[in-house]
């Protein structure tokens, strides 16, 4: 029995042998293989960023240039006003050419998706709107709007600036204590 185990024995070790080179040379042309992937991969990842990163620069300048070449129309009116106004025009015609101006300015802006946040009369809201003051109006519901000090812009939805305004606050008299806050200390 230990001539049949010993016997065997020897030729199937020279046999895993040659079978475990065989299977490291397989390992490894696999691994060499799925490095060239890797490296293929990442090759490919990095361009893909950069082509990301110039297509978005790109992007950015021809949004730039579209605003300028609106913005090119306000100049041009701004200019002929101060020419207007140093040929001695009246007050009433530079007002509206003022006027001119600012429709020309807002709607190069709405193009582009800015607008205006208009929040006279509305209940205030601190995502859109800066509170500058709080002032007692008895005709007013508390938390209104009651003065637009500075208009406020979005772009697309986005707050670029909070419109600045006066908030209504409660009517001095209208609180439960009103009447007990008097100067008489009772």
């Amino acid at each position: 029995m230990t001539d049949e185990h010993s016997a065997p024995a020897a030729p199937p070790e020279a046999g895993d042998a040659a079978q475990l080179r065989e299977a490291l040379a397989q390992a490894e042309a696999t691994a060499q293989e799925n490095w060239g992937r890797y490296l293929r991969t990442a090759a490919e990842l990095d361009n893909v960023r950069k082509r990301a990163a110039r297509d978005v620069e790109q992007a950015r300048r021809l949004g730039v240039e579209r605003l300028a070449t609106e913005l090119l129309a306000v100049i041009d009116s701004l200019e002929m006003g101060l020419e207007a106004g140093a040929g001695g025009a009246s007050a009433e015609s530079l007002l509206d050419g003022k006027k001119a101006i600012l429709r020309l300015l807002s709607g190069a802006l709405e193009k582009f998706g800015v607008t205006a946040v208009e929040p006279a009369g509305q209940k205030f809201d601190p995502q859109l709107h800066e509170a500058l003051s709080v002032q007692p109006a008895p005709d007013a519901e508390a938390g209104a709007v009651l003065a637009v000090v500075q208009k406020g812009y979005q772009l697309h939805g986005r707050l670029l600036r909070p419109a600045r305004v006066i908030v209504a606050g409660a009517a001095p008299d209208s609180g439960p204590d009103a009447g007990t806050q008097g100067g008489d200390g009772a």
